[in-house]
């Protein structure tokens, strides 16, 4: 009798530790809190994502900038001048000074300054601008001057975060998120929106000239422009130049003051075989870019190609679509002479071709 009750004891005693153990590991059972180290589980998940590095790597080299213009006023009666103010953004490219902006914030300024993060005041100088990538290069003297993060092997993809870093409506510095939703080409034959990154980073008046930097704070272009259609209310569309194509332009201003760009003086589209069937999915195979129009007088109406001639390839090269042998033509010096192969009526012809510099707007 007396074992049995110690036998009984000693169970209960044991089943009275294991509940109080159950109990302490899992409280929910009791409808109480979680336990101690669950607590500190679900706060690692939940944790902010943050870009705060980011920001902190690029954010120093963008810089407010600001231009004062005289001109006549056009609503006087009689001759009076006005003077205008204009806002934007720029970028310290390099310890030198030189900072790249926008075309379209400089132009026509007789004046220019930049204001630092750490609150200093500069006087720029403009070095050269350039109307069809409304790119502009400024020039200010000074120590110590913080330079945007840069890797000359960026490749930005679709889909990629960005941040676009400004001064929009002069509120002070501003980071707005959004990521690439399509990627621009890298040429030099830019004619406003085509070859421009696009991304849903939100750019206003004062943006234009800024940083568009990825979740490491490294540049990937300089903020353009918002996509406008006239009576429409259009979100979510906004324009960058990308940085291979900023920091080519910005070193062929520094060393010339201005852009050369070499044209062919054609239009035209992919097709996928000699009877001129357009390619219209990634998934054919291209066979050639159909000239659809040759500008008389132009460099391939002189050389002898055609309308109706199938470019396979340009110095050995086929390109992808119109808009990429294009852009390859406008970064050849001009005078050169390249070698397009082309399908004429079935016939296969190699035609010498000299690129001639593009005439200025």
């Amino acid at each position: 009798m007396r074992k049995l009750l110690l036998f009984f004891i000693k169970s209960i005693a044991y089943g009275l530790a294991l509940a109080f153990l159950l109990l302490m590991l899992f409280p929910t059972l009791t409808g109480g809190s979680l336990p101690l180290w669950q607590t500190k589980a679900e706060e690692q998940v939940q944790a902010p994502v943050s870009y705060n590095r980011a920001v902190r790597r690029a954010a120093p080299a963008v810089v407010n900038v600001y231009t004062r213009s005289r001109m006549v006023d056009p609503r006087s009666l009689r001759p009076r001048t006005i003077e205008r103010q204009e806002l934007g953004s720029g970028v310290i490219m390099s310890a030198q000074g030189y900072i790249l902006t926008n075309y379209h914030v400089v132009y026509g300024a007789d004046h220019i300054e930049v204001a630092l993060q750490d609150g200093r005041w500069l006087e720029a100088v403009l070095i050269g601008q350039d109307e069809i990538s409304d790119l502009a290069v400024l020039y200010v003297k000074a120590d110590n001057l913080p330079v945007i993060p840069q890797d000359p092997e960026i490749e930005p993809q679709v889909g990629d975060l960005v941040l676009a870093i400004g001064n929009p409506l002069n509120l002070g510095q501003t980071i707005t998120q959004g990521i690439i939703s399509a990627n621009g080409n890298n040429g030099l034959s830019s004619r406003g929106y085509p070859d421009f990154m696009r991304m849903d980073a939100a750019i206003n008046k004062g943006n234009s000239g800024g940083a568009l930097v990825n979740s490491n704070g490294t540049l990937v272009g300089i903020n353009a422009a918002a996509f406008q259609v006239q009576n429409q209310d259009i979100q979510g569309i906004f324009f960058a130049v990308p940085y291979q194509l900023a920091r080519n332009i910005m070193n062929k201003l520094i060393q010339h003051g201005r852009v050369t760009r070499s044209y062919l003086g054609v239009a035209g589209q992919a097709v996928v075989n000699a009877a001129g069937d357009l390619l219209v999915s990634s998934g054919q195979a291209l066979y050639g870019l159909l000239l659809t129009d040759v500008t008389s007088g132009g460099p391939a109406a002189v050389a002898g190609l055609q309308p109706g001639d199938i470019i396979l390839e340009i110095a050995g090269i086929q390109f992808q679509s119109m808009q990429q042998a294009l852009n390859f033509i406008a970064e050849t010096a001009p005078d050169s002479e390249v070698v397009i192969t082309i399908d004429r009526n079935g016939q296969r012809l190699t035609i010498p071709t000299v690129v001639r510099e593009q005439p200025r707007r």
